[in-house]
């Protein structure tokens, strides 16, 4: 999921346009993107695209931003749009393991009661000190967490720190990609909000792929392309982690646990990156 567009609730006329789009996922806004007054209209709108079903045989994965548990809107969103189309809801302003796994209980009711087969995941928003703090727990929380995913916005503007400050992004993005490696799931830049500033974007998406982030949150059509470029792995990167991975077999079938490919010391845990990049790299149609 390297690109993943979000798209006002409110805004019905452009649903169809953003699905036919070139991200990789959409992400339909039922939280800030919506105004309060507007909230049940909103959820209206998107329970009547979704009861008429998304085109088949996009590759697209279909995510809805409910609003927060602790809100009187949480129930109503999870009624409307739990059907077997979505995917996962991004979950906002966790802050303690509790919320996850009380969010997981009541998708496993709806998916029980309307007998969707298939577990909707988590993408749970990392957006307050106290989730910061605990994101490892919050990633750790309940096997539908599929992803942790930065919001800078709530987390920065209450503590006065100045929006697109250096220092601050690398530390919060540090901290989000260790837990997130801790779980096992991927972990999602957050929003860069001036989508004017197509440059950038780009040099700020660069910063957190070379952290290893997935992917991120586009705010508009026009950063789709570049995120998709960015998170996309090289062909000579794949090309050499394919031969790591190739060398592994061998070498590891022999006891082997460290040797050279293409000139480089291979060992456990480049074996492990090694595999990742493929299996993303297959994902993504790159080889087979």
């Amino acid at each position: 999921m390297r690109s993943k567009l979000f798209v006002p609730a409110s805004r019905p006329e452009l649903f169809a346009k953003a699905w036919a789009g070139e991200a990789d996922a959409i992400s339909f806004d039922l939280e800030d993107a919506v105004a309060e007054n507007r909230k049940p209209q909103a959820r209206a709108e998107l329970l009547q695209w979704l009861r008429a079903g998304p085109p088949p045989d996009s590759g697209k994965t279909l995510i809805v931003r409910v609003n927060a548990i602790d809100t009187p809107h949480f129930a109503a969103d999870l009624d409307a749009i739990v059907c077997p189309a979505l995917h996962m809801i991004n979950l906002p302003m966790v802050d303690a393991p509790d919320t996850v796994r009380q969010a997981a209980a009541a998708l496993e009711s709806l998916e029980r009661a309307r007998g969707i087969p298939r577990a909707i995941g988590i993408l749970a928003n990392i957006e307050s000190p106290r989730g910061l703090r605990l994101a490892a727990k919050i990633a750790t929380a309940h096997p539908r967490v599929t992803g942790l995913q930065i919001g800078y916005g709530d987390l920065f503007a209450p503590l006065g720190i100045r929006s697109g400050e250096p220092s601050a992004i690398q530390a919060v993005r540090m901290a989000v990609r260790m837990a997130a490696g801790e779980a096992g799931i991927d972990a999602y830049d957050g929003a860069y909000v001036d989508f004017s500033d197509r440059e950038g974007f780009r040099r700020d998406s660069q910063a957190a792929q070379k952290l290893g982030f997935a992917g991120r949150s586009c705010i508009h059509p026009s950063q789709i392309a570049t995120a998709n470029d960015i998170f996309r792995p090289g062909d000579v990167e794949v090309a050499h982690a394919l031969r790591v991975v190739t060398a592994a077999t061998e070498h590891l079938a022999r006891g082997v646990g460290a040797f050279t490919v293409d000139g480089r010391l291979v060992d456990g845990p480049f074996i492990t990156q090694a595999q990742r990049l493929v299996g993303l790299a297959r994902r993504l149609g790159m080889i087979q």
